[in-house]
């Protein structure tokens, strides 16, 4: 008597040959964190480029955007900006050629898998020293912040990134995301991200913030230097805040504590993800995109890495499906 053949589909053959979903689910996890280091990387090289325009090997650079970033500070802050910024000022070609060269090889370093773990260690010293000499630590010593205006500084969320992208071995449970298996384990970085955007809820909430018209005249204000579309963006956005102050401020402060809140308690945690990528995006886009495209810009300022950190805590969960072509075994007796 004839057999028929035995056909089975891969769902049953997974059930002859499980594959453990934690296997899975790490290799997803160890996926998403090397293209955090290739954003990383892509961003500091960014930097790179930035540093070599012509406009950084004048001494305009360190005269006007070093000692700049000391206005406002204690004397403890603004002192060795001041004294960093008449070095430069004295060899500047050399100074800045150094700057740009070691953002080069940092980007460098990132994107080349085998010195991932040099580079962010190097980075770390590097933007935190950018962080105090090249941007006052954001200003947030020396007046009211504005998430607007780039608080708490770029170059404090390059160092934070750094952290969140180091080599980890750590699969972690259903729904982990690539910031809470790293280095940092599961409970600090959500520490870091609710007093991130907890400032945010709070800077937006302040008295010089809700004012009528401070919106409209931050924005306003940012249009110098920049091409003539992106003035008429920023045109655009002033006058659709000019008279919302109080009531642009109250929904960015509720948004920002959403996005802090969710988060951190680990509740509709994608839902906060979404929200802080979103107000990113608008923040970056308030900023100009950090000014990149006015010649002087240079780093793509706190928008564009606020929206590669959320992305560092979007939750991944392994999928018990069968993949899209379904694996069929013929058994025949």
């Amino acid at each position: 008597m004839a057999s028929s053949p035995l056909t089975i589909d891969s769902r049953t053959a997974a059930m002859v040959r499980p594959r453990p979903r934690f296997l899975a689910l790490r290799t997803n996890l160890t996926e998403r964190r090397r293209a955090l280091q290739v954003a990383l990387g892509l961003i500091w090289l960014l930097d790179a480029a930035l540093q070599f325009q012509p406009y950084m090997f004048t001494r305009a650079f360190p005269s006007q955007v070093i000692q700049g970033s000391a206005a406002g500070n204690p004397a403890l802050v603004a002192d060795p900006i001041t004294w960093s910024a008449g070095l430069m000022a004295r060899n500047i070609i050399v100074c800045n050629a150094l700057f740009a060269t070691i953002q080069l090889l940092l980007a460098l370093g990132l994107l080349y898998r085998p010195t991932v773990r040099v580079a962010l260690a190097a980075s770390i010293p590097w933007a935190i020293g950018v962080w105090w000499i090249g941007e006052g630590l954001g200003g947030l010593l020396a007046g009211p912040a504005n998430p607007v205006t780039g608080a708490p500084g770029a170059a404090i969320l390059y160092a934070f990134l750094a952290l969140l992208a180091w080599p980890a071995e750590a699969a972690g449970p259903r729904g982990s995301s690539v910031a809470t298996t790293g280095w940092l384990g599961s409970v600090a970085p959500r520490i870091a991200w609710a007093g991130l955007w907890g400032s945010f809820a709070l800077s937006a909430a302040q008295p010089a913030n809700r004012e009528p018209g401070a919106l409209a005249a931050t924005l306003s204000g940012m249009r110098a230097g920049e091409p003539g579309w992106i003035g008429a963006i920023d045109d655009t956005l002033a006058r659709a805040v000019a008279h919302l102050g109080p009531e642009v401020s109250v929904v960015l402060a509720v948004l920002c504590a959403v996005a802090a809140a969710t988060v951190a308690l680990e509740r509709f945690t994608r839902l906060g993800v979404l929200v802080a990528v979103v107000l990113g995006v608008a923040i970056w886009l308030a900023e100009d995109f950090g000014g990149i495209l006015a010649g002087q810009g240079t780093d793509p300022n706190t928008g564009l890495l606020l929206i590669v950190i959320a992305a560092a805590f979007w939750p991944l969960a392994a999928s018990a499906r069968p993949g899209p072509f379904a694996t069929r075994i013929t058994l025949v007796p």
